[in-house]
């Protein structure tokens, strides 16, 4: 198997060079988009109980201390409680955002690799069929038939690994993109819930 990708020629390299990336990036994102270390369920029960008992500067401790996005957001909304429901809401849709594209990050390089290996794929195929028609021609159109299917099928070689790269990808983009929307829900929940809970107490 090796030796029949090692035939496909130069363009092997980006293409393997790509699949390297995609699965760095893959596990890199599965590690960082778990629950635990975006939305515990322990950390926000705890969070909405003190908060709920009025003890904001406990709440406020407890999400310095774990480092996790929706601490980082109730934090916001513990600093400005003070202030009026649709300036907390506001503040928070901000930091929000901004949590946001960090577990969106690296995401897009996922999505870039789907569209362009199944490409580089397609280029090693008709740099390959070049090369074939080229020993036609330098043959005098006399080249032996089972060279030339041995140049077409090293060509398709490229498309094929181009393809087994592309499709891949695409998939665990996907993923990762229906992960992060799931962990976005989660956090609006939390968000929403830690304002009305202000604001009763505030009230």
């Amino acid at each position: 198997m090796i030796e029949t990708l090692v035939t496909g020629g130069p363009v092997m390299i980006p293409i393997g060079l790509c699949s390297l990336v995609a699965v760095a990036v893959f596990l890199e994102r599965l590690w960082a988009l778990r629950r635990a270390k975006v939305v515990p369920g322990a950390f926000c029960v705890e969070l909405i109980e003190l908060i709920k008992l009025g003890r904001f500067d406990d709440a406020l401790t407890l999400c310095r201390k774990g480092d996790v996005a929706a601490g980082r957001i109730v934090e916001v909304a513990l600093v400005v409680r003070d202030k009026s429901r649709s300036s907390i809401k506001e503040r928070l849709e901000e930091v929000g955002r901004r949590e946001a594209a960090d577990l969106e990050r690296f995401i897009p390089v996922l999505g870039t690799i789907a569209s362009i290996a199944p490409l580089l794929g397609l280029l090693g195929t008709v740099l390959g069929m070049i090369f074939t028609f080229q020993a036609i021609q330098n043959s005098g159109g006399t080249a032996d038939v089972s060279a030339l299917a041995g140049g077409i099928s090293q060509a398709l070689v490229t498309t094929f690994a181009g393809l087994c790269v592309g499709i891949p990808a695409v998939m665990a983009n996907r993923y990762l993109l229906s992960r992060v929307d799931g962990l976005l829900l989660d956090l609006e929940e939390v968000s929403l819930s830690v304002i009305d809970h202000i604001s009763e107490t505030q009230g």
